[in-house]
């Protein structure tokens, strides 16, 4: 047996666009037994949010305020992102935090705010997803330390080495965020290290993913963990139960504060156990 993880999911609007003021409740989160904290990637939100943080200068504000908790972006839109440069960042973050990084991708999405299309990027979803798995193709070969030779659809990166390399090896590990039902994330993240399953309605829905994951990796021995995204106040008991590994605490992206958050944290992490053997 072993307990389910629990973390904070903080957007990093508004009240929480300050990195100095997350990076507080990264470190008293520490404190009261939290596992992990984090972060949403957008540059921007719908009304009435008006102010946003970057997540990669606050998530090095995280590394540095905490000595324990794992953390990291859930999730980034790699097919916004160069990765020649996310590798770079990821590997020297993560040497920053001792080998604590956790990194989430997905496709992104335009439909809150538009800020792909406001800023000139991909806004078709296959498109995207092609960017996203030639970008952890280039991710993956650039945290073995090696020469990276890729010469894809949408990137080249051409004899580059990509040193020093992440603490954690054979690199950070990586979770994959899917809608359920939608066959193709799933089979994403079942050459990864996570699932990040995002609009639960209910366990049951994880149940079937877990299945579907299980089978996928049948042949793999590695950790395997399924994140699943809540509001504060569910009980993350039926998850753990369907194969949830993780429950981050979730909060209202249009009106969070930092009183809702201090005052979730101080309640404490979730006291669950949960069988290793659930992990596909």
């Amino acid at each position: 047996m072993t307990r389910l993880r629990s973390a904070l999911w903080l957007p990093l609007f508004d009240e929480l666009a300050d990195p100095m003021a997350v990076a507080r409740l990264a470190a008293e989160a520490e404190e009261a037994g939290w596992d992990g904290v984090f972060v949403w990637d957008h540059l921007r939100w719908r009304a009435p949010v008006r102010q946003v943080a970057d997540p990669w200068i606050t998530l090095t504000a995280i590394a540095t305020a905490t000595e324990r908790l794992r953390f990291g972006p859930m999730v980034t839109p790699l097919a916004r992102r160069r990765p020649a440069k996310v590798a770079k960042e990821t590997a020297t973050l993560d040497r920053l935090s001792g080998g604590r990084l956790t990194l989430g991708v997905g496709l992104g999405s335009d439909r809150f705010a538009g800020e792909l299309s406001a800023t000139g990027e991909e806004i078709d979803d296959r498109q995207r997803g092609q960017m996203l798995d030639e970008s952890l193709e280039i991710l993956t070969a650039a945290w073995s330390g090696r020469p990276v030779h890729h010469h894809g659809r949408h990137y080249t990166v051409d004899g580059i080495s990509f040193l020093p390399r992440p603490i954690q090896q054979p690199g950070v590990p990586v979770w994959a965020a899917g809608f359920p039902g939608n066959a193709k994330p799933v089979r994403r993240a079942a050459r990864h290290d996570g699932f990040f399953p995002v609009n639960l309605e209910h366990p049951d829905q994880l149940a079937d993913i877990v299945t579907t994951l299980t089978e996928l990796r049948r042949q793999e021995t590695t950790p395997y963990d399924i994140a699943v995204p809540l509001p504060s106040d569910t009980d993350p008991a039926p998850y753990a139960k369907a194969g949830a590994t993780w429950w981050l605490a979730e909060f209202d992206p249009e009106s969070v504060t930092l009183d809702q958050v201090r005052g979730v944290l101080h309640d404490g992490p979730a006291d669950i156990a949960v069988q290793e053997i659930r992990r596909p």
